[in-house]
């Protein structure tokens, strides 16, 4: 169980509701999130938990509710104003341009960062490529966090799978977030990616200072780093809190592991 100090909440869910013509995805969930922590969302599939990813992040508008961010409270919030604000996500199936190299892609990151116009940006002249310089060597230092030196000239699509998933985490790493969402960061990686990958996490929570919100299946990694757990099922929230006590929630045992148990 984690024992880091959290701050005051900096995001605030509030009776978020979510349709998709007649089908509810989710059904007034209120949660919040405080700085420095790593809080989870759990639930079996089809629970909405990607879909609670995408209200926050302002791929999708909720149809009632609202979201607090430092104290601005949005209800119509798109992607890149969501990004703008600080929130950084990486996404389940990855959307990776599979045919630039890793430094290129986590370059990607610096877009909301680069202040120089598209003509000097392309001439690399004066101002621009002092820019350039600099963006480039805070990359590299992430790189170097997370162990992926010696790949950063590859094209992205001729590496293992959870060494891709690495440069998606650094790619959102290179927006300087002060909320990283990560959707399901651990799928489909073998034992040693989960353990790195999960070590990672924990790094950039704790060195960074950076608040994470968590969708991940595997219960083990959610118990051992997570500070504080959400569950939602069938797009309702069925518990919340300290992984202890969710862990020994009835209804999240049910949930999981049907009536029978």
């Amino acid at each position: 169980m984690s024992t880091r100090k959290t701050g005051e909440v900096i995001l605030d869910i509030q009776n978020i509701s979510l349709r998709f013509g007649g089908v509810k995805a989710l059904t007034d969930i209120s949660f919040n999130v405080k700085e420095h922590e790593i809080r989870s969302i759990i639930g079996p599939n089809g629970a909405g938990k990607s879909s609670m990813l995408n209200c926050i992040n302002g791929v999708y508008t909720p149809s009632e509710g609202s979201i607090t961010f430092r104290g601005k409270t949005f209800s119509h919030m798109n992607s890149r104003q969501v990004a703008e604000m600080g929130v950084a996500r990486t996404f389940q199936n990855l959307a990776l341009f599979k045919g630039m190299s890793v430094i290129d892609n986590i370059m990607s990151g610096r877009n909301l960062k680069i202040k120089s116009n598209i003509l000097l940006q392309a001439l690399r002249i004066g101002p621009a490529e002092r820019e350039e310089t600099r963006h480039r060597e805070f990359v590299e230092k992430i790189i170097d966090f997370l162990e992926i030196q010696a790949f950063r000239k590859t094209p992205v699509g001729q590496l293992p799978y959870g060494l891709q998933k690495r440069v998606d985490l650094g790619r959102a790493l290179a927006m300087e977030p002060q909320v990283l969402l990560l959707d399901e960061p651990m799928a489909g990686m073998n034992l040693e990616e989960k353990q790195d990958m999960s070590r990672f996490i924990i790094d950039v929570n704790e060195e960074f200072g950076t608040t994470i919100v968590l969708i991940e299946h595997d219960m083990g990694v959610v118990m051992d780093i997570s500070d504080r757990v959400v569950v939602l099922d069938y797009g309702k929230k069925i518990g919340d809190g300290p992984p202890h006590e969710v862990r020994d929630n009835e209804e999240v045992i049910r949930a999981y592991l049907g009536a029978g148990h």
